[in-house]
């Protein structure tokens, strides 16, 4: 019986019974994934790794790739997404999108009923025409799979560029898939087989049973924390999965967006403190402020010590908006041009903890002062671990809770260019922050007035401001997020050195 016959005997998904078997091949787009369209992640892999010049090139040619995959073949068109995508770019680029970025909006795209079943199995493979470098990340960590067969890109080796080309046997569809099925699995049957078109029906009509996955609008995602692993760190400007409707969106809003942030950042900023939350508010940023924040320090008195936890580059500027008096700001790694542009005073730390301890005792005894001891932001809903200096410096600890929404693009990065930060947080069209005032440290849980150790009072602060939130405490570093996002420390001669 020809593949192509049997295909009519494979039923829906739904009889699939949950169970444990030894062995499960299951294609990515449109079965473990809800969506079919492998389209948004080459987009990212374009923007992130690429310019958005390039994903502007890749949006514009999408009517040749559908095009070409419905009147020619769907090989052609893949084989074009891949070479817009990725001709020139660096591999180490791609590489580190495809576990920085692609995860999670693959996470937030994975269907539950696929998933139930792949989980449940053994020896779990994913086939898919995508490229293996933009799946292999996801796959293995968040699905468990153990081992994923996708299209092969060329690379010089030279220069570690990808070509944009594909290696023989070319992009993985149709019978290509159950050549390397089995490759892979030699003479051994795979138990179950999973996919969602007809030119799935080669590889699964190799496997013991083959189930359809059929889209229906009852299928639902599974949640973030059903996944192998959590996702707290992630990078990216962009704020939603880019499908071409909200591709055609983001890029029709950039000039508009682009101008706005300029009126946000260095029209609105510079009026008096007063007006500036109002202004603000008028121009489309959502304010929400909580609590009664303490008196400015009286003369000749320290004065009191911000603690907040960190979301974007410009939450001390939000703080003093709140407060409607400047504050100082300390900070690390930020550039000469940031500090000279900046609408508040900031002094950059040097990472020496006496010389910076010194530094802010003698700022604190001329005012207020706001510090982020995460050392660096977190987008998810987690606490990195304070560091503890803070705690060693005063015992007038006023924490503040900070929480933003973006809703286009990311007020952060870790990869791309950090002066840029503000200014794509400014153009997102309806931004929100809500900050938090929360009461002042009790004397008893201070260093000098209660007898606290500074890892105490700074684990303490972490789980009030981590209550106010909603948000979980972690352990996780600054470090951690940098080696993961970014593979390296964080350090500026760190990065200098990649």
């Amino acid at each position: 019986m020809s593949p192509a016959s049997k295909s009519r005997d494979f039923p829906s998904m739904s009889e699939c019974r949950v169970g444990v078997y030894n062995s499960i091949v299951a294609d990515l787009d449109g079965t473990l994934l809800l969506s079919r369209s492998s389209f948004p992640y080459f987009m990212l892999v374009a923007v992130e790794a690429g310019s958005l010049f390039r994903g502007l090139i890749l949006l514009l040619s999408l009517p040749i790739v559908i095009i070409s995959y419905l009147f020619v073949s769907e090989s052609v068109g893949i084989q074009i997404l891949i070479f817009i995508s990725f001709a020139g770019l660096k591999i180490r680029d791609i590489e580190l999108v495809s576990s920085s970025v692609l995860p999670r909006f693959y996470a937030a795209d994975v269907r539950k009923d696929s998933f139930e079943v792949f989980d449940k199995c053994k020896r779990k493979v994913v086939v898919t025409s995508s490229p293996v470098v933009m799946v292999e990340a996801f796959v293995k960590d968040h699905l468990g799979g153990g081992k994923v067969l996708g299209t092969e890109i060329k690379v010089n080796q030279r220069t570690k560029r990808a070509t944009g080309f594909v290696k023989k046997p070319g992009v993985l569809v149709g019978d290509l898939k159950r050549l390397a099925i089995l490759k892979e699995f030699g003479e051994e049957s795979p138990d179950l087989g999973i996919g969602d078109r007809t030119s799935d029906h080669d590889f699964m009509s190799i496997c013991k049973k083959g189930y359809m996955v059929y889209a229906t609008k009852s299928a639902t995602t599974i949640p973030k924390h059903g996944l192998k692993s959590r996702i707290i760190f992630h990078d990216g400007r962009l704020v939603q999965r880019p499908t071409p409707l909200n591709a055609i969106i983001t890029y029709l809003w950039l000039p508009f967006g682009f101008i706005l942030s300029i009126i946000r950042n260095h029209f609105i900023l510079l009026m008096p403190r007063h007006f500036v939350r109002y202004t603000y508010q008028i121009s489309g940023v959502h304010f929400t402020i909580r609590g009664h924040p303490p008196p400015p320090p009286s003369p000749g008195t320290p004065g009191n010590l911000y603690v907040i936890n960190h979301r974007t580059a410009i939450d001390p500027i939000i703080l003093t908006i709140a407060l409607k008096r400047k504050i100082c700001c300390v900070t690390y790694s930020l550039s000469r041009l940031s500090l000279i542009l900046s609408p508040i005073p900031v002094v950059a730390l040097t990472r020496d903890r006496v010389s910076d301890a010194t530094r802010m005792r003698k700022l604190l005894e001329k005012g207020d002062l706001v510090i982020c001891p995460e050392g660096t932001t977190c987008r998810e809903e987690y606490l990195l671990r304070f560091s503890a200096l803070f705690a060693e410096l005063s015992d007038r600890i006023v924490p503040v809770a900070m929480n933003s929404n973006q809703g286009m693009f990311h007020g952060t990065t870790v990869r791309g260019v950090k002066f840029w930060d503000p200014y794509f947080f400014s153009m997102n069209p309806r931004p929100s922050y809500e900050v938090t005032f929360l009461d002042r440290l009790p004397e008893e849980m201070t260093v000098k007035g209660g007898g606290k150790t500074p890892f105490q009072v700074a684990n303490y602060v972490q789980k009030v401001i981590g209550d106010a939130l909603g948000f979980e405490c972690t352990e996780l570093t600054r470090k951690d997020k940098y080696l993961l996002l970014g593979g390296n420390d964080g350090k500026v001669e760190s990065i200098n050195k990649k």
